[in-house]
């Protein structure tokens, strides 16, 4: 068995990767591949001593055996993939596969002019059991500051760890919350389809807000879940920069986080005698909503999280839009009305209405601008969540099912454009590749988000 994770996982091209191993072979090896249209090998390592050393606790520094590795100066800004071997144990490459892997980034060495990917680094670790701890099973406490405390170095994070969550129906070949379930889709689909980007992670933005000067365009993709003030702090100045922002993606921003012990660790308070101090959306927590952010939530929206789900997919509100140019949508036409999976996924994101009818249109309440939705908010197209979805979440005038909760897609602007898809599954629709409409959705949004 051999098992690994990065020091940090980002690091800039010539600088150090540090790689941190157990086995119980004498020796092993690394190959490092860069993911673009699947895997590009990049360089394999001579054999290297192996040592075993033990697991530790959910939050604590592992502490294992470093093994450094320098990056090429000329290693393209991307995700990479470690992929161990053990002397004589060859395996074969697989990104949902749970030990013998380790996911980095190599950041850009000087700042681009479009595109920028993050991926879901907190998140990632939020679910990544190893130890046999997360925030979602034996989470260990913190007292300063209060919640619960996971580390970040310890195998897993995206890959390569044991994840807490429910099996995909439509996708049990790799868990949620793992790069292979949904970035890997996405970041796929941007390579075979001509796109560039540079990439980075959540936390490399709570270090430096700066990474984000220059891009035009910041694209989130899958489950982007859990967010530091310090990092929607510098996504929200970015785009009152006039820099524009891209979710194709669901539960964003519903849980902060706070970054710890020199940024290896991360805190989250979700519950108590008081109420959960970390929801964004609560006037007991944060009370600064993730509206805000994205312009919706899933308070409005819901989770589907075992078996298959029911979902006639999103209504379009307005089809004259530039973002369904040349998709023939018209008013009340379903957009990703047969997709497979579901286009309305595992979690959604809504917005607050007092009417919605799929004849004739919704209608954002009254209170909407109470609740944190932002000024100048258009609903493009949006899925009604039934009654019989397995969660629709309490929120402020709501107790939990009560009114209306839906899948919603729409923008807004201030200075800089945010786009918002409202789930999480939008790349598993778009990496099966068959459905054109929403492929042309996603070429609008990117190129109209770039040029504008």
């Amino acid at each position: 068995m051999i098992r690994a994770y990065p020091g940090r996982a980002s690091v800039l091209p010539g600088a150090t990767l540090h790689l941190h191993v157990s086995t119980d072979s004498r020796r092993f090896r690394v190959t490092f591949y860069r993911w673009s249209d699947g895997p590009v090998e990049m360089l394999r390592s001579d054999w290297l001593p192996g040592a075993w050393a033990d697991d530790a606790a959910p939050d604590a520094d592992w502490n294992w055996p470093a093994h450094a590795f320098p990056i090429p100066p000329d290693w393209p800004s991307a995700v990479y993939i470690a992929d161990l071997e053990e002397e004589g144990r060859k395996t074969t490459f697989d990104l949902a596969r749970g030990h013998g892997t380790a996911l980095f980034v190599v950041r850009p060495r000087s700042r681009g002019r479009g595109m920028l990917y993050k991926l879901p680094l907190a998140t990632y670790h939020a679910y990544n059991a190893s130890g046999g701890g997360c925030f979602y099973v034996h989470p260990p406490r913190s007292i300063t500051p209060p919640g619960a405390r996971i580390s970040l170095r310890r195998p897993g994070g995206g890959i390569g760890g044991p994840v807490w969550c429910a099996a995909d129906h439509y996708d049990v070949a790799s868990p949620r919350q793992t790069f292979a379930h949904w970035d890997a889709r996405f970041i796929r689909w941007l390579a075979r389809n001509g796109y560039r980007a540079d990439f980075c992670t959540d936390l490399d933005i709570h270090a430096d807000p700066t990474l984000l000067a220059g891009y035009r365009l910041l694209v989130s993709a899958g489950h982007d879940e859990y967010w530091s003030t310090a990092t929607r702090d510098a996504v929200e100045d970015f785009v009152s920069s006039g820099g524009n922002l891209a979710f194709f993606a669901g539960n964003v921003c519903w849980w902060r986080i706070h970054v710890v012990d020199d940024g290896t660790a991360i805190v989250c308070h979700q519950g108590g005698p008081h109420g959960a101090r970390d929801h964004w959306w609560s006037p007991r927590g944060a009370a600064r909503p993730e509206d805000g952010l994205s312009g919706a939530s899933y308070r409005h929206g819901g989770g589907w999280w075992d078996g298959p789900r029911r979902s006639g997919g999103y209504r379009v509100q307005q089809p004259d839009h530039w973002i369904f140019t040349e998709t023939g949508l018209a008013r009340g036409d379903a957009l990703g009305r047969q997709s497979w999976p579901p286009l309305a996924g595992y979690e959604c994101d809504g917005v607050p209405l007092d009417v919605f009818d799929a004849d004739h249109g919704a209608l954002l309440s009254a209170w909407s601008d109470e609740d944190g939705t932002p000024d100048g908010y258009a609903l493009l197209a949006a899925a009604r969540l039934g009654p019989d979805w397995q969660e629709l979440p309490a929120r402020a005038r709501h107790a939990a099912g009560e009114g209306i909760h839906t899948a919603a897609m729409g923008l807004f602007t201030r200075n800089g454009t945010v786009f918002s898809a409202g789930t999480t599954d939008w790349a598993q629709v778009l990496d099966a590749g068959r459905d054109r409409q929403l492929e042309r959705v996603t070429r609008n949004v990117l190129d109209g988000l770039l040029r504008r």
